[in-house]
Parts: structure tokens; C-alpha cells; sequence
């Protein structure tokens, strides 16, 4: 029930919307990189005379592009359309236009190619994972076309690629012995006696939960079994029916307080009530197996040099992008009319990676989304890219 980790977030709430979109296709494979770069902007700019709302060392942006990139974002994150008719997002992602712009340009061709390729496969899953009929009518809603996507998906991936070949394995490396601990597996179980109970019929104060959380230790201690009591007492929907158990699972996935608490806990010993966000965790440490950066798979070694790819598109964004815009003359948003979500025939899951929707909750072992009847659904990106992926 409960979401084991909470999504990083950026101080500037800003900066975490412009690098959305990059989280939202945070899913490509590397694969193969056979496929040619694409030229998306060059038949249109022979036929746009729209006014230009951005001029930048490089190019201009006009407006026409600009609301493309828009619709393109309420397209592929239908609960996230109201954010971008905000005046203080447009400039945003305007910018954040100008960064995918100037990296394409100096793309590398290895990362030409790894944009393309990973756009194609992301547009093949897209297509895939939608009734023919529904996506004909979501894009005839939004005013694109399957190219326009494929367009935008090659430029925010090269962008992404341009990104990641900046990240060394020294840097990987240096990252993983900063948070090793993190890298740290275990096998526990937990009860959570929530604020709140799993059906959502029972409200429950600070005292109240600490005070159930107590008595279920007690019980434990004068040798109740773990699994049966996990069963009737714990309100985490996600483990309750392996008796409370998440096994072999990195500890970084988790909340700060439950994150500290298994990595300190004597092994085989049940600790006392331990407070999060969530209520009140009841937990024992069946098993704990430190990493080394040798152990690391190449997928764990993939996801940071993502993580650190991340970073660089943000400092990019904060630092590189203000200095090359020459000028900007964005119009103030239109007013906001009714529309249909473009996204609403698939329940807002558009892309692979797309953020969950409000009212999902989480797997606390794997951090797998979950919808509140407890069904699995998309993994979510790892927790320091939730919002800001550039993989």
C-alpha cells in the first residue's frame, strides 16, 4: 500500500517539469544503434511562419514549434496537461525546448543514431500498448501525427544520449561508493500500522498507531509468528500476503527511516516501532548482504550513469540554457478550454515510463506502482530520476 520511496524532487518545483518528459521516456533500451538520425524539424521550418518566441545561439523557436511541444506533452501525460497551460511552465518548457534543440545539434553520431533507435522502439511500445482505432483519435484530439511523435521522442533521446556520454565509469564508480549503502540487500519482514488503515475506513492518530505498533512487537516477542501476524495486523497491501516478507531487496528503494532502521537492526531481531510518512513499521532484518561495485550488474550500472546523466541535463538547464537565449516573446497561455485527456483511453499510461497517475499506491519491495486494489502495474524509474530520468 504503501510507496517505499518518495519521488526525489528538485528544490526548484521548475526544474522538475522541465525535465519531465526525459523521466517519462526513461525506458529505452541501448540495443543495437543501426538506425539513421533524424532530420524532424527541416520540412517544417520551410512552412512555418509563425512568429518566433525564441531566439538562441544555434537557432530560434517559433511558436507554432512551441505549441507542438506543448500538445506533445499533454499527448504523453494527459494528468499533467492543466501544469503546462501555466504561464511559469511555458517559459519552462520553452527552455527546456532550447536545451533538447542545442544538444541535438551537437550530438555526437553515436548518440544520432541511439536517439533514433531508441525512439523508434519507444513509438513500436507506444503503438503496441494502444487500440489502433484509440490512438488514431488521441492524436487527431491533440493535433499530431505518429511522425510528430517519433520526432520528439528522437530529439529528447539524443538529447538524453548527449547527456549520458558525459558520464564516465569513474564517475559511476564514484557515485556507487558515495551511496554503497544504499546498493545494500535485504531480506526483512514489517508490519506498517498506518495512519491510515488499507481499506481506508479507519483513521488512526500518531498515538493510537504507535501504540498498536507496540502491541504487535509485544506479541512478537513472546513468539508469535511474524507471517500470521503480518497477515491480520499489517496495512502494507504489497507484502501482505508474503507475511509481511519483501526478499532481497536494495535498501535505497526505501523511506529514509525505514531505509536506517534495517541497515542498523541486529539480524533475526525485532526492532522496535519505527515512524514514517506512513505510520508506524514493526520490522526484522532476516537477511543483509553489503555490494561492491564489482557486484554490481550492468543494468545497476546503467541506471546511475542515467542518475548522473539526470544531473547533467539539470545543470545544463540551470546553468548553459539562460546564457545562450538571446530573446524570448512567449505569448501568455490561452485560456483554458474542456478538452478530453489525450491519454484517458489507456487510464494516463501513454509511455513506457510514464509516472503514475494520483491515487496509485506502492510495492515497498520492488517499487513497482500498485493501484489501490493492490494489482501491479508499470515500474516506476529509479527513485532519484522518478521526475527526472534522462536514461
Amino acid at each position: 500500500m504503501w510507496p517505499i520511496k518518495k519521488a526525489a524532487r528538485k528544490t526548484a518545483v521548475l526544474t522538475a517539469g522541465a525535465v519531465l518528459s526525459i523521466s517519462l521516456l526513461a525506458a529505452c533500451n541501448n540495443g543495437n544503434n543501426a538506425a539513421a538520425p533524424q532530420q524532424p524539424k527541416a520540412a517544417e521550418q520551410a512552412k512555418d511562419n509563425s512568429p518566433v518566441v525564441a531566439e538562441y545561439e544555434g537557432g530560434t523557436i517559433t511558436e507554432n514549434e512551441f505549441n507542438k511541444e506543448v500538445s506533445m506533452l499533454k499527448f504523453l501525460t494527459p494528468q499533467y496537461a492543466q501544469m503546462f497551460d501555466m504561464d511559469q511552465y511555458r517559459e519552462v518548457l520553452l527552455e527546456q525546448e532550447v536545451a533538447y534543440e542545442s544538444l541535438a545539434q551537437k550530438a555526437s553520431e553515436a548518440a544520432q543514431k541511439a536517439g533514433a533507435t531508441q525512439a523508434e522502439e519507444q513509438l513500436t511500445q507506444l503503438k503496441s500498448s494502444v487500440d489502433p482505432e484509440q490512438l488514431t483519435q488521441m492524436l487527431k484530439t491533440s493535433k499530431l501525427t505518429e511522425q510528430d511523435i517519433k520526432d520528439y521522442m528522437t530529439r529528447v533521446l539524443t538529447a538524453s544520449e548527449v547527456m549520458k556520454e558525459k558520464v564516465t565509469d569513474d564517475k559511476v564508480e564514484a557515485y556507487f561508493n558515495e551511496h554503497k549503502k544504499d546498493y545494500t540487500t535485504a531480506t526483512v519482514r514489517h508490519v506498517l500500522i498506518g495512519l491510515q488503515s488499507a481499506d481506508g475506513k479507519t483513521t488512526r492518530t500518531d498515538a493510537q498507531a504507535l501504540k498498536l505498533a507496540k502491541e504487535v512487537k509485544a506479541k512478537l516477542d513472546k513468539g508469535a509468528d511474524f507471517a500470521t501476524i503480518a497477515k491480520k495486523y499489517t496495512d502494507d497491501t504489497g507484502s501482505k500476503e508474503q507475511g509481511g516478507q519483501y526478499k532481497d531487496q536494495k535498501v535505497g528503494n526505501w523511506v529514509e527511516g525505514f531505509k536506517n532502521a534495517v541497515l542498523k537492526q541486529k539480524i533475526g531481531v525485532v526492532g522496535p516501532p519505527v515512524k514514517t510518512d506512513y505510520g508506524y513499521h514493526v520490522i526484522k532484518v532476516e537477511s543483509r548482504t553489503e555490494k561492491e561495485f564489482k557486484d554490481l550488474t550492468a543494468e545497476e550500472k546503467d541506471t546511475i550513469k542515467s542518475q548522473l546523466a539526470s544531473q547533467n541535463f539539470s545543470n545544463y538547464m540551470a546553468n548553459d540554457v539562460p546564457k545562450m537565449i538571446k530573446s524570448k516573446n512567449l505569448p501568455k497561455a490561452p485560456a483554458p478550454a474542456a478538452t478530453e485527456g489525450a491519454g484517458d483511453a489507456t487510464g494516463g499510461a501513454t509511455t513506457p515510463g510514464t509516472t503514475q497517475s494520483p491515487g496509485t499506491a506502492g510495492d515497498a519491495s520492488t517499487g513497482k506502482s500498485t493501484t489501490e486494489s493492490g494489482a501491479k502495474s508499470t515500474e516506476t524509474a529509479p527513485a532519484e530520476s522518478t521526475t527526472e530520468s534522462s536514461k
